[in-house]
This record gives C-alpha cells, sequence and structure tokens, in this order.
C-alpha cells in the first residue's frame, strides 16, 4: 500500500513555549508547535486506519489522536514543518506492509555440506578422546 500524503487542512497546530534551557526569550515566545491530527476523521483509506490505531507508538492516544511536538528549530514555521513531516513518516511506516514470507527447505547440498561439517568436528572431538 503505498502512503498518501497528509492534507495539512487536516492538521491542528498550536504554539506552545519549548522545553530546556532559558533565554533572553523563553518565558514570552512560543516556537515549539504541537501537532494534532485525528486519524478517525481524517481522509486516509480505511485499512490505514485501521494499522494506524493498531500501531504501537505512544504518540498515538486512545482516542485515535496522534500528538506530535516539536521544539527543535528557533522559528515556529520550521518546528511546524518539522512535526508535519515526522507526522507523515509514522503514515509511511504504518503503510508499509512488510512481504509475507515463504517457507522454503533447504537444498540437497547445503544438507549434505552441513552434515559433512559435522562429522569433521566429530572426528575432531574424537580424535581429543583417550583410550584409557
Amino acid at each position: 500500500m503505498r502512503a498518501p500524503r497528509i492534507d495539512p487542512a487536516e492538521v491542528v497546530f498550536t504554539a506552545i513555549r519549548a522545553q530546556g534551557a532559558g533565554g533572553q526569550n523563553v518565558n514570552k515566545v512560543s516556537n515549539a508547535a504541537q501537532l494534532r491530527f485525528d486519524i478517525g476523521a481524517s481522509s486516509l483509506p480505511e485499512a490505514l486506519k485501521a494499522r494506524l490505531m493498531a500501531w504501537p507508538d505512544q504518540r498515538i492516544g486512545q482516542d485515535g489522536v496522534v500528538t506530535i511536538k516539536a521544539q527543535e528549530h528557533r522559528s515556529l514555521p520550521r518546528n511546524q514543518a518539522d512535526a508535519l513531516a515526522r507526522l507523515q513518516a509514522l503514515v509511511d511506516a504504518a503503510a508499509h506492509e512488510p512481504k509475507a514470507r515463504r517457507a522454503t527447505r533447504p537444498t540437497w547440498g547445503s544438507q549434505q555440506r552441513r552434515l559433512e561439517g559435522k562429522k569433521r568436528r566429530a572426528d575432531v572431538k574424537a580424535g581429543r578422546r583417550g583410550d584409557y
């Protein structure tokens, strides 16, 4: 399944104060961005919604709302873009379906090589035993 692009209109951004060490503007400027994305109300395909709801990620709440906090950059627009990129990465990861593994049998030659190696090792160990 190919992951659809997230529509920015379905995302709610809130400007909050960033954590960490203070500076001159630490108590005045809200540069961190908090992203909230409601999985159930989104335009994603139903199969992808179900995979996202079951996805083991602490950013996805029980109510199906993804909350991402971005505070890496010093400007609010860059933090918003970073949060949106992380949301898209989460959706891309959930959309990727791993290829099913088909059980195969070892070849006759590989079985013979394995048994030959075991016999050689057994001979080495048998040679170490002393006859008392």
